[in-house]
């Protein structure tokens, strides 16, 4: 499969403080590629080198077969989408005037603005001026401003972190859709359940190195203990191992009508993160 982006060895300096240490990794074509890691992991500073913001210290990264830096040049500008804290929003402009700017920009025909607004639940405040929004309706401006161009690539950096449980469907919904177009999502956030629904696999970020690297599946299943807990109608709870020894006890508790509720104890992302790190995601 081809990779979009290529890593290897990576690392970052700044004065005494070493940002990033020997990461590497690759991101494959059409995947949601999630990076996940507390604040000061070094999540932005590798964003900001893979889209040609800051220069590495030592290492490679490459993004559709070239290094990063080239990315600066309009011929790869056009290609990749960019959400970061920085909205490049223009206040005195109307949400559709915004957009329309930006359509212009990317020759992207009018049309394709009422889809972007409908993607993120927005299309009943085209006419609002983007000073007056609320953080929230800010951050879906952005990430429309981001889809209209359907980028191959697209960064983003917390995106739903100031948006409420309803918009956060519609941005879920959104992603997805780019993701069935054909469009590779580079993810970070502090969201398991964000990962969860959103990433095909994911690396955990801890002190500028990546711990580890896998599915959601697969991460479940190499930190899990591979039991199950029965509830039973007394009340007291019974922890029984997959496989055929386990099922045959799980039947007898079933025959004898002594199951309340059954249970997996496979772990969350959050768990593993916590058990591969010491500390909370945060």
């Amino acid at each position: 499969m081809e990779n979009i982006i290529e890593v290897t060895s990576l690392g970052k300096t700044f004065s005494d403080h070493r940002a990033l240490k020997d990461v590497s990794f690759q991101v494959r074509k059409g995947e949601v590629f999630g990076f996940l890691g507390p604040s000061g992991s070094g999540k932005t500073t590798t964003i900001k080198i893979l889209t040609a913001q800051l220069n590495q210290t030592i290492g490679d990264a490459f993004v559709f077969g070239v290094p990063a830096h080239r990315l600066k040049e309009a011929t790869y500008r056009k290609k990749i989408g960019v959400i970061t804290d920085n909205s490049a929003l223009y206040d005195r402009l109307t949400v559709y005037d915004n957009l329309k700017f930006y359509c212009d920009l990317y020759k992207v025909p009018y049309t394709r603005i009422p889809e972007v607004l409908e993607m993120v639940n927005l299309a009943s405040e085209q006419k609002k001026i983007v000073s007056k929004l609320s953080k929230g309706m800010l951050q879906r401006v952005t990430l429309a401003r981001a889809f209209l161009h359907e980028p191959e690539l697209l960064f983003l950096d917390e995106p739903t972190s100031a948006l409420d449980p309803a918009n956060t469907k519609h941005i879920y919904e959104g992603l997805l859709k780019l993701k069935e177009n054909g469009t590779t999502i580079f993810l970070t956030t502090h969201d398991m359940n964000e990962a969860e629904t959103l990433c095909d696999r994911i690396a955990f970020l801890h002190n500028g190195a990546i711990q580890q690297l896998d599915t959601p599946k697969n991460l479940r299943k190499k930190f899990g203990d591979d039991t199950i807990t029965v509830e039973l109608t007394d009340g007291s709870k019974v922890t029984v191992k997959r496989g055929p020894e386990g099922a045959e006890k799980l039947f007898h508790y079933m025959n004898e009508d002594r199951v309340s509720s059954i249970y997996s104890n496979e772990p969350t992302l959050g768990d593993i993160f916590v058990e591969i790190t010491g500390r909370e995601l945060a």
